[in-house]
């Protein structure tokens, strides 16, 4: 489970880093991708064998040390991203480099205090470190009442916007700060604890449970709101892509017809780019050239049609079956030079503005009209033989 997160939580990483490599201005951009950055270095470690690993090249606490530092640099930068996204981008910038400041001296501070502890004293975890000296309970106060600092400031920031936003985005953010309050209380209540451990008071495991189980609920609620809005997104293209490719496939009789008839209709692909040969190859472009190719193809064969196939298809007192079987005869017109009812091809005058939904639904009618049509046509061949 870890692994599967640490590889979304390193995707994530590095598609933020190529969007920041095509804009490398934008602030609040680079703001979200140093953030990301930083929590997806805290994690490696913060594990065991990382944690084991950095302590035996650097010394005994070295990975607390730098665990902590990347979490201070990740609220830091999560801040950022609120401050250079204001209105008022000259105040953000400035507000910007004093939490800069801030974040150094505490970075600093806990680094000194880490520096001067004793032997081992500081690579346990939170529950079994000794608290009684004075340098690891500095530590542990210093770095959580920062990070409930940070959290609390982007966790009300958070909600401000999303009472300015709308669905889904608005719940992802909502889902953030909420999450973002639940770690800044879990990080006060730890403060609290850290303060009772070192005037030599004890404190109860099912406490120190409660407060993890309250972090761990509060970073899973965050990571949801900030992947919600992209995870729906996700969903909206992948039932897209479902719909394009079946009327893709529903097109199919009718497209048929009008290369047959029209060959000149077919769309070509210029270009001699591996990458851009590939890309013609999806199942958008595949959709959508389609589509052209079949409403050219009835712009083609339109004069040879005793009526127009785009208003009649549509309308509701015309049979579409009758214009399925109108299109066929008109295309072996067509072949013979005569058109239908001996009329001279004209070139057809066609409605006015219509939406590109409603030329859709009428070329797939017309489309599943010659398919039935079709299919009833081999059902009587096999019938008579």
């Amino acid at each position: 489970m870890a692994f599967v997160f640490l590889f979304c939580l390193g995707v994530a990483v590095a598609w933020k880093w190529y969007q920041l490599s095509k804009a490398p201005s934008d602030r609040p951009l680079r703001s979200v991708t140093l953030c990301l950055t930083c929590a997806a270095a805290s994690y490696p470690v913060a594990m065991p064998g990382g944690a084991t690993g950095l302590d035996t090249v650097a010394g005994h606490g070295a990975a607390k040390v730098a665990q902590n530092l990347l979490l201070l640099a990740t609220v830091y930068f999560l801040m950022c991203f609120y401050l250079y996204a204001a209105a008022d981008e000259r105040r953000g910038r400035r507000r910007a480099r004093a939490e800069a400041a801030l974040v150094l001296v505490v970075g600093t501070a806990i680094t000194a205090a880490a520096a001067s502890v004793p032997h081992r004293e500081l690579a346990g975890s939170f529950a079994t470190t000794d608290m009684t000296v004075w340098q690891v309970a500095f530590f542990y106060a210093v770095a959580g009442v920062y990070l409930m600092y940070a959290l609390t400031v982007a966790g009300l920031w958070t909600r401000r916007y999303a009472r300015l936003s709308t669905r889904p985005h608005s719940t992802g953010l909502w889902a953030a700060g909420a999450g973002m309050v639940g770690m800044a209380t879990a990080c006060a209540m730890r403060a609290v604890i850290v303060a009772t451990r070192w005037r030599g008071a004890a404190v109860s495991n099912s406490v120190l449970f409660c407060v993890a189980l309250i972090l761990v609920c509060s970073s899973l609620l965050f990571v949801l709101g900030i992947t919600y809005p992209g995870v729906r997104t996700r969903l909206s293209l992948c039932r897209l892509w479902l719909r394009h490719r079946r009327e893709h496939a529903r097109l199919e009789p009718l497209w048929l017809l009008m290369t047959e008839a029209a060959p000149h209709v077919v769309l070509q692909t210029d270009s001699r780019s591996r990458w851009d040969q590939w890309r013609a190859r999806g199942v958008h472009r595949r959709h959508h050239r389609r589509f052209v190719e079949c409403r050219d193809g009835l712009v083609e064969i339109s004069p040879y049609l005793e009526s127009n196939p785009r208003s009649d298809a549509v309308s509701p007192e015309t049979n579409v079956d009758r214009v399925a079987e109108q299109l066929r005869a008109a295309v072996y017109s067509r072949r013979s030079g005569v058109p239908t009812n001996a009329v001279t091809p004209t070139t057809p005058t066609l409605s006015g503005p219509r939406s590109r939904e409603a030329d859709m639904q009428e070329l797939l009618a017309l489309s599943d009209a010659l398919r039935s049509t079709t299919d009833l046509q081999h059902k009587e061949n096999r019938v008579r033989c």
